[in-house]
């Protein structure tokens, strides 16, 4: 049985560890956090009362140099019946161990092993089930919903592993470098080489002038961002180093050929891209990552059934972005799971 404690976050949010065994660096693990809808009592169900997501399970994964600390997106969910799980991957938020380098893998497909061990658990079976879960049956339909890096690692997971998840939701998914894919492919074998060598070491200086973290701080309430713990997901990103670098680009190469997740995916973008050395006001309502028109083009490669949905005013996480973006974003995400019939 599946054993879980409170979580940091507090309040209705519990985590279970998922054993990843070692690497050079010592002992892996990932953990799951879980919030669960509120019970409706006996009269409430004889009478038919019932949520539209009553039926849905819903798996979060976080981008780079983050973890998952968003107490509303969960509660979106849980408020209309559905179970929300979010996943802190290995070297991430919660599963970082002292002495290992901050999320750092040579493979993407590395994260295979907590992604299935989550799905397991989701479905009522133990982690040490999880090469099983092709065949676990389930009454209930499972959405897989990634930010940044996140929705990389699960749109290459949902490709690999067809027939497991019924629909993927990604939020600014990383699906290019933030340059074109001409310039990605001029500079992979570089960054190959480097990696061959020192995978470890910095592959690039920091591009990161910490104008996201303002914006963030200029469009969330105090309450959402005090609860970040900051050696978790510090102001200015953690060193983009050479070997994790070469899995990025790896993935971004699998995405420009095409695969197919094979099932309905929508993607969620900002509708503008700002970059600038120098702080300006369009900053607060743009993403300041990723250039979004490559990754809205990167996005019609993910299979035959992608909905693309570009958010005035968004920032890079778009549930981090202004209310009116915000409100603007969860209102699209029920209008396109009720449309793929999630409540079913």
């Amino acid at each position: 049985m599946t054993q879980w404690r409170p979580d940091a976050l507090g309040d209705e949010f519990e985590c279970t560890d998922i054993d990843l065994g070692t690497d050079k660096e010592g002992p892996l693990c990932a953990t799951l956090v879980r919030a669960l809808p509120e019970h409706l009592g006996f009269w409430k169900r004889f009478f038919g009362s019932s949520r539209e997501f009553e039926h849905l399970d819903v798996l979060y994964v976080h981008g780079w140099s983050d973890y998952f600390f968003q107490k509303q997106l969960a509660r979106f969910f849980t408020s209309r019946g559905a179970r929300f799980y979010a996943l802190d991957l290995r070297k991430y938020g919660r599963s970082l161990r002292e002495g290992q380098t901050f999320g750092y893998v040579e493979h993407l497909d590395d994260y295979d092993a907590e992604i299935a061990a989550s799905i397991a658990i989701i479905r009522g079976k133990s982690a040490s089930e999880a090469d099983q879960i092709a065949d676990l049956p389930s009454e209930r339909k499972l959405v897989l919903f990634g930010h940044s890096t996140g929705g990389l690692v699960l749109s290459l997971w949902a490709d690999r592993h067809r027939g497991i998840a019924d629909a993927l939701v990604l939020n600014s998914p990383w699906l290019e470098l933030q340059i074109t894919g001409a310039a990605r492919r001029a500079i992979a074998p570089v960054i190959s080489l480097q990696a061959w060598f020192n995978p470890r070491d910095v592959a690039m200086p920091q591009l990161d002038l910490g104008f996201y973290t303002l914006a963030q701080r200029a469009s969330c309430s105090p309450e959402e961002l005090d609860t970040i713990n900051p050696a978790w997901r510090p102001e200015h990103t953690m060193p983009i180093r050479a070997g994790w670098l070469r899995a990025v680009i790896a993935g971004h190469e699998r995405i420009s050929a095409g695969i197919d997740v094979g099932v309905p995916t929508c993607v969620l973008l900002s509708a503008k891209f700002e970059f600038a050395l120098n702080w300006n006001d369009n900053m607060l309502r743009a993403d300041t990552v990723l250039e979004v028109d490559e990754v809205a083009k990167a996005a019609l490669k993910l299979g035959p059934s992608v909905t693309v949905e570009r958010i005035p005013g968004a920032l890079h996480d778009i549930f981090l972005s202004a209310p009116d973006a915000r409100a603007d974003a969860y209102s699209r995400v029920r209008r396109w799971l009720r449309g793929w019939q999630a409540t079913a």
